[in-house]
């Protein structure tokens, strides 16, 4: 059998290098049957084709064949919890068709306890859960490990697995913003010794976040974790005198990162305005909140409400 696989984000977003869990299980489950696995040509004919979207505003291919089967939460017309079937699931991920990934990517914990009007995560994955350990997911050829749950902090299960990486040699990523409201002493000093890639990372989406974010903050600087190892995740709604609460109280810890994300849900017919764009990409991207509130920036820039 020869078959194709189809990133369509690879394909929109030329730049894009985080590889596609998905396809990559796939990948592994077909070679380890005898098939012939590679990327998706409009101009070849194959016995199967898969095509994984994640984003719904990511363009489908129309050149894509009908019988393509297709996954992802970018496909409205797919069920959001459909899931790989279990014998691919459990697949170790085949790396070789991302050969600039150069670290393992996976999940200890899937789900989400918590019901926020902007994820999909609580209606495609349910409640939280155990899902795999640390040792089931890191690869022997680095010593990178970046994990993608969701709520990793929720789950005692996760808590155990991040305590148990502590000292073992691996470093690693939670690229999905931690809630810093399940920071305490305990979670604090965990996560002053485990090895970091860069960043450890934390949410702040809404104003009722931010005294939790200070308190993460001050605790793991308290245990020698400086400020400029931390990593803030701020949704921008169309509320921008919100974004702009969340930025003042969270930029006087110097050297800081804060990175701004317009929030875009095109099932809920919600994509962002000019303005939200603005204070996502100049305002927080280009540094200028570093120096001036959002409505000084509006007032230099003559637009926004800023009044002159």
């Amino acid at each position: 059998m020869i078959v194709g696989l189809h990133d369509a984000e690879k394909e929109h977003f030329k730049t894009k290098t985080f590889p596609n869990l998905a396809l990559m299980k796939i990948s592994a489950w077909h070679k380890a049957h005898g098939d012939l696995v590679e990327w998706w040509n409009p101009l070849y004919k194959y016995d199967r084709v898969y095509s994984s979207k994640v984003f719904d505003f990511t363009p489908t291919d129309p050149y894509l064949p009908e019988d393509a089967i297709r996954g992802g939460t970018g496909y409205r017309d797919v069920p959001m919890d459909q899931e790989l079937p279990r014998e691919m699931d459990d697949m170790f991920p085949d790396y070789s068709i991302y050969p600039e990934c150069d670290y393992a990517i996976g999940y200890i914990t899937r789900g989400c306890p918590n019901r926020c009007r902007w994820c999909v995560v609580p209606r495609k994955e349910g409640k939280i859960r155990p899902y795999r350990t640390w040792r089931e997911i890191v690869r022997q050829d680095t010593d990178k490990l970046v994990l993608m749950d969701n709520n990793i902090l929720a789950c005692e299960h996760g808590i155990q697995q991040l305590e148990s990486l502590i000292g073992s040699g691996y470093r690693i990523d939670l690229n999905q913003g931690m809630d810093a409201r399940l920071v305490d002493g305990r979670i604090a000093e965990m996560l002053s010794q485990i090895q970091w890639i860069r960043f450890i990372r934390f949410s702040c989406d809404q104003r009722a976040q931010i005294d939790p974010v200070r308190r993460a903050v001050e605790l793991l600087t308290e245990r020698g974790v400086k400020p400029y190892r931390i990593f803030i995740y701020l949704l921008v709604t169309a509320d921008l005198a919100d974004a702009s609460e969340r930025v003042e109280a969270l930029k006087g810890y110097k050297a800081i990162n804060l990175y701004a994300q317009a929030e875009r849900n095109e099932r809920l017919g919600i994509t962002p305005n000019t303005t939200q764009l603005e204070f996502q990409q100049r305002y927080v991207y280009g540094g200028s909140y570093r120096n001036e509130t959002w409505n000084d920036y509006c007032m230099r820039r003559g637009f926004c409400g800023g009044k002159k």
